[in-house]
């Protein structure tokens, strides 16, 4: 069991990844702005999802042999970083159209799918998490961990993803019908489109 000194520094170390931008904080936030508060908490939910899975390998070792092997690092990048050009490429389309709804639709259980889908792919498609993860988490491990610390260190990780990213979705949510206004809103998409699009190239670019 981890003590809570422990338990603190790992969630001190996790809040600061999480809120440092980068493509989950432009998920989010993006999806807060466009849809609601509603999208912005499923992309969270669907981030938190990955950032347990990324945890739980890298406990029990497979984020190591991704990391180590430089071919299987490679084409997840390359896949991360299509993904997200892809999402900014239509905000950009988006932003150039420019044919925004007067009215703010709710957001209908499909959209809510779609959201935590964008958060979920965005986290496990970028193999930076698992490096961020196989240089902090074995700190806070055993030598031979248990299924319960590989758990719990599951749980800390998680729950203080989903805490930010949640606080993240409903300010931004609450600023929508400022946000949706077209101008604004074409320039979120312009804005969000370009940093998506800046970001996956940077990925596909970088070395491992």
């Amino acid at each position: 069991m981890m003590s809570t000194a422990q338990v603190l520094a790992l969630s001190g170390v996790m809040l600061v990844g999480a809120m440092s931008p980068g493509p989950d904080f432009v998920i989010v936030t993006r999806n807060a702005a466009v849809s609601g508060r509603r999208a912005g908490v499923a992309s969270a939910i669907g981030i938190a999802l990955g950032v347990f899975v990324w945890s739980v390998v890298t406990a029990i070792g497979v984020a190591g042999l991704l990391a180590a092997s430089a071919v299987t690092f490679t084409v997840l990048k390359l896949i991360g970083a299509g993904y997200l050009a892809v999402l900014g490429l239509r905000a950009l389309l988006a932003a150039r159209r420019g044919n925004y709804p007067v009215q703010i639709p709710e957001l209908k259980s499909h959209g809510t799918v779609h959201a935590f889908r964008q958060g979920l792919l965005c986290n496990l498609l970028n193999p930076k998490v698992a490096v961020f993860f196989l240089a902090l988490l074995p700190q806070f491990l055993p030598a031979q961990p248990s299924t319960i610390d590989t758990l719990e260190l599951g749980v800390v990780t998680t729950t203080v993803c989903l805490a930010w990213f949640t606080l993240l979705a409903v300010g931004v949510g609450a600023l929508r019908h400022v946000l949706n206004r077209q101008r604004v809103r074409r320039a979120i998409d312009a804005t969000m489109g370009t940093f998506m699009v800046a970001l996956g190239i940077r990925i596909a670019v970088q070395g491992n």
